[in-house]
């Protein structure tokens, strides 16, 4: 696959820059770009590892996107489904995952060109969808997600091995300071924390309604909390954040009446492709990480 734009060189992609869930916690620079395209307008995502978009969607795309995931929360087949996550507690739908291959409606949000050219500018490079899904956080008790570091999950149980990947967050309710909105540590990007302790094989099962292993110490997040200090996300339904693998970032449980949900989608640059798990007995199923690396048109 030839690059859309010029890139830094790459090592590699069987070297493990990254080293993670051994028995110590580390912290260590990071050691690629973090935008690998043309910059203009990035000034502050290369800065700070994240980038706020206050309009994305329109008022009227906001209402079609919410229909769709409401439609999907209540489907039966959709909740039986092992793409579903649910609360430990409530038994309610927590997350959706590969919702690009399940609704035709978040496939066009996938292609849409103020999404995947935003993410083609970023990496570099053509894209792939490494992990889409949709959010719920109803009111009144839903919990949140501790912090960690996108990346190192990714890089531990997914295999990715360079820091060439990008997430947004769209909103589709209205983002308040109050029902567990997205918190991100600016500047955390630029240093990747390794995790102690080993894998237990499927962790995934537990980590996507809990996480446990590549769970930062108190300490640590504590010196990059006093480093960095942390930003909390608030604004209207369509708005979204771009934000970096690496950024440390998470968010608190909702015990408003006021429900937060989102869609989130993972682009990965087509040259960073997966490889085998760099610190997991076992590769995650392909609905959480990718193995169709076929660029999105």
């Amino acid at each position: 696959m030839t690059d859309l734009y010029p890139h830094p060189t790459t090592a590699t992609a069987t070297t493990d820059l990254y080293p993670t869930r051994g028995t110590v916690e580390t912290l260590t620079p990071r050691q690629d770009p973090v935008v690998w395209g043309p910059g203009a307008g990035l000034e502050s995502y290369e800065r700070d590892g994240f980038l706020a978009e206050p309009g994305l969607l329109t008022d009227d795309e906001v209402a079609l996107y919410k229909a769709e995931l409401d439609r999907l929360v209540a489907d039966p087949a959709v909740r039986a489904d092992a793409r579903s996550i649910v609360e430990p507690a409530s038994q309610a739908v927590r997350s959706v995952f590969e919702v690009h291959k399940i609704s035709q409606v978040f496939a066009r949000l996938v292609r849409d060109e103020r999404v995947v050219g935003r993410a083609r500018q970023i990496l570099g490079s053509d894209v792939y969808v490494h992990q889409s899904r949709i959010n719920v956080k109803p009111g009144f008790g839903a919990s949140g997600f501790y912090w960690h570091s996108d990346f190192e999950t990714w890089h531990a149980e997914d295999g990715l091995p360079r820091m060439r990947t990008v997430s947004v967050s769209i909103a589709l309710t209205e983002n308040h300071d109050t029902n567990g909105g997205l918190m991100i540590m600016p500047g955390s990007h630029r240093t990747f924390l390794g995790c102690a302790g080993a894998t237990p094989k499927d962790n995934y099962k537990k980590s996507l309604q809990m996480q446990d292993a590549g769970t930062p110490s108190d300490e640590a997040l504590t010196r990059l909390a006093d480093a960095h200090g942390i930003k909390l996300f608030t604004g209207r339904a369509g708005s979204a954040t771009w934000f970096d693998c690496n950024c440390m970032h998470g968010s608190g449980d909702n015990i408003t009446p006021y429900p937060r949900s989102n869609v989130f989608i993972v682009f990965n640059s087509v040259e960073n492709a997966a490889q085998e798990p760099f610190a997991a007995p076992v590769r995650r199923p392909e609905f959480i990480g990718a193995r169709d690396f076929t660029p999105v048109r």
